[in-house]
């Protein structure tokens, strides 16, 4: 290591199945290793240690709010556009103090930053696509009503694609109304006019998504200048400068390089005030234009076979990290805290925080059928769902009840297919956490990363449509209710009569999966 590293991490030690190799990179709060598996997929991953287990009383709070704030974010946004997290882990080593409590985050292992791509080559060919995907990134995290407010080179990973990643949510925060609160640290030349001196109470400071589009304006300047948009040769000198322009003494003046496009687009960032910048959205698609990606517009359906549905929040990393182990073989039951078993005695050892066996062990029964490889995917589905009869255990008996948990199942005399039985025309207005149609769905049988979502919205859609007074377990209704229709359960005056055997048996296995004490 060339320079100090916040949590020094010795090569070879382990941390549940994961053994540590070279170090990549450090911050203040916390470094990053590469880990390598010793077992299963996938074999390499970033590990991000953050000392949540040590420090005085004062540091400790910090650390843990910086940490839980990440794992939140990752927990809640994992996109193509942001880097996916696999676990979470907490070591458990009383002999290295140093370390013991930790918390280690399980990454997406990147290829390279952005910052090391325009040390080495100023004004990439590709910048203009890169700074697309960057935006698109943006886009994600301001749907669904996060703020990164740490945007810089350092923060974007690219692949070994060469796509680019958004990364390191230290001082992400979720908006209430228009604002969220961040921790009070930033990059100067990435912090806009009206944060500089913001005033910081007790939540710290306030943050609105205009900051991320200003930030986002600097880099863009940067990229495709190899300078900042504000003259001075130190981050101090450059942020008098925004101070000044921000008070309306000196003028913006951009880089004559700029194609006009451009400049348009990076001026519309960089307003003096927060109220005149450009919002997300309309900046992707002039974004896309100029960097010469812009996608076709979505077609539009006459007259969908479902609509009104509320519009959804992104599932969590957890879900979309078992996703990819259905569709890229990155199995996240198997990163559990069963898989460092066969180590202990031999070294250094780890517990993890949370195993796929056990996942949202609350409101799931654990040992009583329901597979493992699904667990994460069944709780967090219920969890995007505000109406409290779509439980874990209501999900989990549906799928007991529709195919036996088996991802395989094709019945095409019904055109039911997949662990949830959706048909096709059915599932397309479901797969999409936004609540717009897709446009095409995967091949039958679907798979469960797919399947099991949609089952959640649609039983979300369906919930709050059930007459009131209805005369039984309202979940079991809303079962009913997913393989007739809600009118048809409302007008029966409960379940349907030929749908009573199929109600009886999820109402089994909803007792069976509740945890004792939960109804």
């Amino acid at each position: 290591m060339t320079e100090p590293y916040a949590v020094p991490v010795p090569r070879g030690y382990r941390i549940g199945g994961w053994e540590v190799r070279e170090p990549i990179a450090t911050g203040a709060f916390g470094s990053v290793y590469e880990g390598r598996r010793r077992d299963g997929q996938p074999a390499t991953a970033a590990l991000k240690f953050l000392p949540t287990g040590t420090g005085t009383p004062r540091q400790l709070t910090h650390l843990r709010e910086l940490v839980e704030r990440e794992v939140e974010l990752y927990r809640r946004l994992e996109r193509p556009r942001l880097i996916r997290m696999y676990d979470t882990l907490v070591v458990d080593d009383p002999e290295r103090p140093e370390l013991d409590g930790a918390t280690v985050l399980v990454l997406e292992q990147a290829q390279t930053s952005l910052s090391a791509l325009l040390a080495a080559r100023p004004r990439p060919p590709s910048g203009p696509v890169l700074l697309a995907q960057i935006c698109e990134g943006l886009a994600q995290l301001h749907r669904a009503h996060w703020v990164h407010g740490d945007l810089k080179p350092a923060n974007v990973l690219l692949m070994e694609d060469g796509s680019a990643r958004l990364a390191d949510f230290n001082m992400a925060a979720e908006l209430e109304g228009t604002h969220a609160y961040t921790p009070a640290f930033s990059t100067p030349d990435y912090t806009p006019p009206e944060l500089l001196w913001a005033e910081i109470g007790e939540r710290g400071r306030r943050i609105r998504p205009s900051a991320d589009v200003w930030a986002f304006g600097v880099l863009a300047h940067l990229v495709l200048t190899d300078t900042f948009p504000l003259p001075g040769g130190t981050p101090s000198a450059r942020r008098d400068a925004a101070a000044a322009y921000a008070r309306g003494t000196d003028d913006l003046r951009l880089s004559p390089e700029l194609p006009d496009d451009w400049r348009e687009i990076i001026r519309d960032c960089l307003t003096r005030t927060h109220a005149e910048r450009v919002t997300v959205e309309p900046l992707l698609r002039r974004v896309e234009t100029a960097a010469g990606t812009a996608r076709s517009p979505r077609r539009v359906l006459a007259r969908p076979l479902l609509a009104h549905r509320p519009r959804r929040r992104t599932l969590t990393a957890a879900v979309l990290a078992a996703a990819a182990s259905a569709a890229l073989g990155y199995g996240i039951s198997t990163l559990s805290a069963d898989d460092d078993t066969g180590d202990r005695g031999q070294g250094p050892s780890a517990t993890a925080t949370v195993s796929s066996a056990t996942y949202g062990a609350a409101e799931l029964r654990t040992g009583k059928g329901v597979p493992a490889a699904y667990r994460v995917l069944i709780v967090e589905s219920a969890h995007d769902c505000a109406q409290q009869d779509v439980t874990p255990a209501l999900i989990a008996a549906m799928l007991k009840a529709e195919s036996d948990f088996d991802p395989d199942l094709s019945d095409p005399a019904n055109d039911e297919y997949g662990i949830a039985r959706w048909t096709p025309r059915v599932l397309r207005f479901w797969m999409n956490a936004d609540g717009t149609p897709a446009d095409t769905v995967p091949e039958p049988p679907f798979p469960p990363a797919e399947s099991i979502p949609a089952m959640g919205r649609y039983l979300c859609w369906i919930a709050p449509r059930l007459d009131t007074g209805l005369p039984g377990d309202r979940r079991v209704l809303i079962a009913a209710a997913y393989r007739t229709s809600y009118s048809k359960v409302n007008d029966a005056g409960g379940v349907p009569e030929k749908y009573g055997a199929y109600a009886a048996r999820v109402a089994r296995y909803l007792k069976e999966y509740t945890p004792p004490g939960r109804t």
